[in-house]
């Protein structure tokens, strides 16, 4: 598997505070935001460190173009970001620019580009590792720690390349709310999000990621939201993956395939509230692997995205990583041990079949 990687993305500096909000002055040490460079530098360690490491292929980024992120982006929406990178801006309590990020910004978009651009030139999956996560960038809104939208920039450059049906799939633990605004209308490109059912969160974020938000206009029903209660793991996803996202791909037939790959759906995850494991992330990937295999002929591009445990998301990644290989999780599980409610899966299956049927779906 090839994976690109670009230092550039070291340098959006995320700076302190309360977690993710600004700093404050009740406390005697404010936290490194959690969209910070630890979390990305462990992930390429263990994947250079890693039994994985023998399969994987390390290649050079670069930064994207205008023409590419104006390929979803609004023009006045870039004179923005560009013109906040001398002051720095903070977008939203939980969303900043430092003085000099954009370069940051810039190399996770071009770097996914370049990813993409080694699936068509290949035929084999690759990776960016890269931060900021896109996935709330919407075409003129920055929103949950995203800036460009680097899954849609990369779907916009493989259509440009000749491909016309591509399929973007969006397993982190939030809803991907801009990828779902920028196609919303637009049937050759088929969304999917399972998320954590959190709903709209303000102004940055109004889209609720409900089984009713099925797309818009000539973009009806390529947009599938799959919203999961809070305390699901690893069963639960997976039957939701097999139960709803496999057929609805049958169904439209893309020419590649996306995953924006979020691990904060993780046990331990600080960001979301569900107890996937190292397993389950390994389960959903191989899962991936083999759709992109039977409808794409093996056209699999990875993007990252959340995961901000800085420690447990790294192994997260590596067992993803296997899975995207076609391979079992090798590594021990240094942590997981919280049960899922293995009880509850089935009734949180049927009410969510409930929910989509009701919203207009319908599955094979």
């Amino acid at each position: 598997m090839d994976v690109f990687w670009h230092d550039d993305v070291l340098r959006h500096d995320t700076a302190a505070g309360v977690f993710e909000a600004p700093p404050s002055e009740l406390l005697a040490e404010q936290l490194q935001h959690p969209e910070s460079n630890p979390r990305l530098l462990n992930m390429r360690a263990i994947l250079q460190r890693g039994p994985v490491a023998g399969s994987l292929r390390w290649h050079e980024g670069r930064h994207a173009s205008e023409q590419e992120l104006l390929s979803f982006h609004d023009a006045g929406y870039l004179r923005g970001i560009f013109a906040a990178d001398a002051q720095g801006k903070r977008f939203s309590s939980t969303t900043l620019m430092s003085p000099g990020s954009l370069a940051g910004l810039l190399a996770a978009a071009g770097t996914s580009v370049q990813a993409l651009q080694s699936v068509l030139a290949t035929g084999n999956p690759a990776m960016a590792l890269v931060r900021p996560p896109g996935h709330h960038a919407a075409p003129a809104m920055a929103d949950g720690y995203c800036f460009f939208n680097n899954v849609g920039i990369a779907a916009r450059a493989a259509q440009a390349a000749g491909l016309e049906r591509v399929a973007i799939v969006d397993w982190d633990v939030h809803h991907g709310n801009g990828t779902q605004e920028g196609f919303y209308d637009d049937p050759s490109v088929f969304t999917v999000s399972l998320h954590m059912d959190h709903g709209a969160w303000g102004p940055s974020h109004p889209q609720t990621g409900a089984a009713d938000e099925r797309g818009h206009g000539a973009g009806l029903g390529s947009n599938l939201n799959l919203p999961l209660p809070m305390g699901s793991g690893d069963q639960l996803y997976e039957m939701v993956f097999s139960r709803f996202v496999e057929p609805a791909l049958r169904a439209f037939k893309p020419d590649l395939l996306i995953i924006a790959n979020g691990l904060d759906a993780s046990q331990f995850d600080p960001n979301g509230r569900q107890l996937v494991t190292m397993q389950g992330f390994n389960h959903l990937a191989r899962r991936a692997r083999a759709l992109a295999d039977e409808l794409c002929d093996g056209r699999l591009l990875v993007v990252q995205e959340g995961g901000y445990n800085p420690a447990y998301s790294a192994y997260c990644l590596h067992a993803a990583t296997e899975g995207f290989l076609g391979q079992p999780s090798t590594l021990t599980d240094p942590l997981a041990y919280m049960p899922e409610p293995a009880a509850r899966v089935e009734a949180d299956l049927a009410a969510l079949d409930t929910r989509l049927a009701a919203a207009g779906w319908r599955f094979a």
